[in-house]
């Protein structure tokens, strides 16, 4: 299974437009625009496709976790729970 596969099956997994996976990346400072994410999605014999790069997939995990958890707490920083 290629990096393209991963990616394409998360997005349908959880659901995600460009848009969304654009300011998923974003928020680990990887800029891309909606075209080259349209590349990555397209059919390998299709001649504007392009090979998701292990750095792009890596971003994107990791603004993912960002996404759904929220950001790290700095060291030193207590996380504040809610009570209920």
């Amino acid at each position: 299974m290629t990096n393209n596969d991963t990616l394409k099956k998360l997005r349908v997994a959880l659901k995600l437009r460009d848009d969304d996976i654009v300011k998923i990346l974003a928020l680990v400072d990887f800029r891309i625009s909606k075209s080259e994410l349209g590349a990555l999605f397209r059919r390998e014999d299709h001649p504007k496709y392009m090979e998701c790069g292990d750095q792009i997939l890596r971003n994107f995990l990791n603004g993912l976790v960002i996404h759904l958890r929220g950001p790290m707490p700095k060291k030193g920083e207590k996380k504040i729970q809610k009570k209920e």
